[in-house]
């Protein structure tokens, strides 16, 4: 089982699952996908990865309405799933400044590398004959993995929203 190839596939789908599989709500997260993609609710990743690696455009739309059920679930048992994601980027930021590790760094830097190769490769040869799938797969991956290298150093589009919040909120007090 892959964490991160799970939460991968479902930054690009469900983000807010996504969220979920890389905390503390990981079972939680799990029994809902398990069940509304299969008839077995059982909370295991393994079964997640299989159910996720072999989805169809169907699953892919059922996978958008069992995370809109899932993010109500949430909020209505109160659980801020934004503030649990923010507080894992935090430790992760925080623990590489305490230990002045590049490694998060270099990654990045070779994550956001291997995309733009990948990419200048199939504009400059085009998709090769055999492995196209493949190919496709990998760089939907690294895309992935781009956009959460970017969320990291420069933070997610929660903050964004909340910003937008907070102006509409402030120009209906100014009228």
């Amino acid at each position: 089982m892959n964490k991160q190839k799970i939460k991968g596939i479902l930054s690009a789908v469900a983000p807010t699952l996504a969220a979920a599989i890389g905390g503390p709500l990981a079972g939680v997260a799990a029994q809902a996908i398990t069940g509304g993609l299969s008839d077995n609710s059982v909370p295991d990743l393994n079964r997640v990865e299989q159910l996720l690696t072999g989805a169809s455009g169907g699953d892919m739309v059922k996978l958008k309405q069992i995370e809109a059920e899932f993010a109500a679930q949430m909020e209505e048992a109160g659980v801020e799933i934004a503030r649990i994601e923010a507080d894992d980027r935090a430790s992760a930021r925080h623990r590489q400044a305490q230990m002045k590790d590049r490694t998060p760094a270099i990654l990045g830097g070779f994550i956001i590398l291997g995309f733009f190769g990948v990419l200048a490769y199939i504009f400059r040869f085009g998709l090769p004959a055999a492995g196209t799938e493949v190919l496709l797969i990998m760089v939907g991956s690294l895309g992935v993995m781009v956009t959460q290298v970017a969320n990291y150093y420069f933070g997610s589009s929660v903050g964004s929203k909340s910003k937008d919040v907070t102006i509409a909120a402030l120009k209906g007090q100014a009228r």
